[in-house]
């Protein structure tokens, strides 16, 4: 009886070794896989976010045209805050392509 119980225990670590690695090796492919997907996305998002961007910039532009139109005093906050969104969108679309990318 100990002998065969000798024999089985090097039968089973060989053979679960061996799913392991097979194991392994699929993981990696998935990764890989899930990779190539999630960076084709940048692109298109890339594109996404320069086009809210450039809504945010006409509808920001529109509005601090308004306030200094009517001699509004508060005209110089509201162009330093559509300027700074604007240049945010940008920057953080270009940081985050070269950061995951």
């Amino acid at each position: 009886m100990e002998k065969q119980r000798n024999k089985a225990l090097p039968a089973a670590v060989a053979l679960l070794s061996g799913f392991s690695l097979y194991a392994q090796g699929n993981g990696s492919a998935g990764i890989n896989e899930a990779t190539q997907m999630v960076t084709s996305y940048f692109d298109p998002a890339t594109q996404l976010i320069y086009a809210i961007g450039a809504v945010v910039g006409l509808i920001g532009g529109v509005k601090v045209y308004n306030k200094f139109s009517s001699g509004d005093p508060d005209t110089s906050k509201t162009a330093a805050s559509w300027f700074g969104a604007c240049i945010f969108l940008i920057v953080a679309a270009t940081v985050l392509r070269s950061f995951f990318l």
